[in-house]
């Protein structure tokens, strides 16, 4: 379970603590979850340069293109509203989780008007299935459930969780209600993904004491004031995990900055100061809801490693690209990604 936000009581010696999932500028959905992205909210600071880039292994003919593609589509502004917004994402179904397998789907209770895409079996293996196809099975073991929600269309996508059974195990949420643009479900998924890479339990060890006491902020602080790096919410970051190097490389300078505007407790004045910090650093930041907090940032980032080629490295933004290049096993995982992308997506 994620914490939205810290207590305005925090000491100043807890305020390089990140909370997940507040609220942007832009709109996002602000429930629990590690991911709250929507399909409105990504606008890109700047084109990412095609020089230096070198096809992954299995990439093929047009998958260049079409990787930039999914990245131009998924990170353009989107304009209107969504025709079928709702308050609250509801979960239609959940399934359990087994290798490259779901069963045993729980129905929940939903209005009539939802009740033929809960019933949409086939569809919700299809969507399970490209992501599968997507994600190698040795990258995605942490997920233990699947669940089709939807909050309208035009919303939140997909979310990853924790579930509620065990802080080791996760689940992947996709709203059934917006799988149809293909590009933006891909880019998404590829999103979500990077929060498991990053968050998973061989990057972060979970806190029971936090877990098992999501609403106890005693609690909270004393694991944040125990823990040695960096605290994303779920647990205490390993040393020389991916969010705790991320973290160090590019927030210790604004963590103080940032935690001021995070601890603002009315809602409109936290969501200028919000999209005046995204403003102000639009330099570091691929799109505005990279600038939510350091997890939304390294997500951004890893999707953008993916599917755009490599930079220069002119700017802060085109280093956090850069940052996932200084792992073999996360080159090696990028050209496999794409070589899925290349075999599955639909032309």
């Amino acid at each position: 379970m994620t914490r939205l936000k810290l207590l305005l009581v925090l000491s100043a010696a807890f305020l390089f603590v990140l909370g997940c999932g507040v609220d942007t500028g832009a709109k996002f959905d602000d429930t629990e979850g590690e991911e709250f992205f929507s399909e409105e909210s990504a606008e890109v600071t700047e084109e990412a340069p095609a020089q230096d880039h070198e096809p992954a292994a299995g990439e093929g003919g047009s998958c260049p293109a079409v990787a930039e593609e999914i990245l131009r589509i998924a990170t353009a502004p989107l304009e209107g509203e969504g025709s079928e917004t709702t308050d609250d994402e509801v979960t239609l179904v959940n399934y359990v989780v087994n290798g490259d397998e779901i069963s045993d789907p729980a129905f929940e209770d939903v209005p009539s008007n939802l009740q033929d895409r809960q019933e949409d079996e086939a569809a919700h293996l299809e969507i399970w299935d490209y992501f599968i196809a997507l994600i190698p099975a040795e990258n995605r073991g942490m997920i233990g459930e699947f669940a089709i929600t939807t909050d309208g269309a035009d919303n939140t996508l997909a979310s990853v969780v924790q579930t509620e059974s065990d802080p080791a195990v996760w689940k992947l949420n996709v709203d059934i209600a917006d799988i149809a643009n293909r590009a933006n479900l891909t880019y998404t998924l590829v999103h979500e993904f990077a929060h498991l890479l990053t968050l998973g339990p061989d990057q972060v060890t979970p806190s029971l004491a936090v877990f098992n006491n999501p609403e106890d902020n005693n609690i909270y602080l004393q694991e944040v004031s125990a823990c040695p790096n960096y605290f994303p919410g779920e647990g205490c970051a390993d040393a020389d995990s991916y969010v705790d190097d991320f973290y160090h490389q590019f927030w210790d300078e604004l963590r103080e900055e940032w935690n001021e505007i995070n601890l603002e407790e009315d809602e409109d004045t936290r969501l200028e100061k919000q999209d005046a910090f995204y403003q102000k650093y639009q330099d570091r930041f691929l799109t505005d809801y990279a600038a939510t907090n350091s997890e939304e940032d390294i997500a951004e980032s890893w999707a953008f490693f993916i599917f755009s080629p490599k930079p220069a490295g002119d700017t802060i933004a085109e280093q956090k690209i850069l940052f996932f290049y200084e792992y073999p096993e996360l080159v090696a995982l990028r050209s496999e990604i794409i070589s899925n992308l290349c075999a599955n997506f639909p032309q």
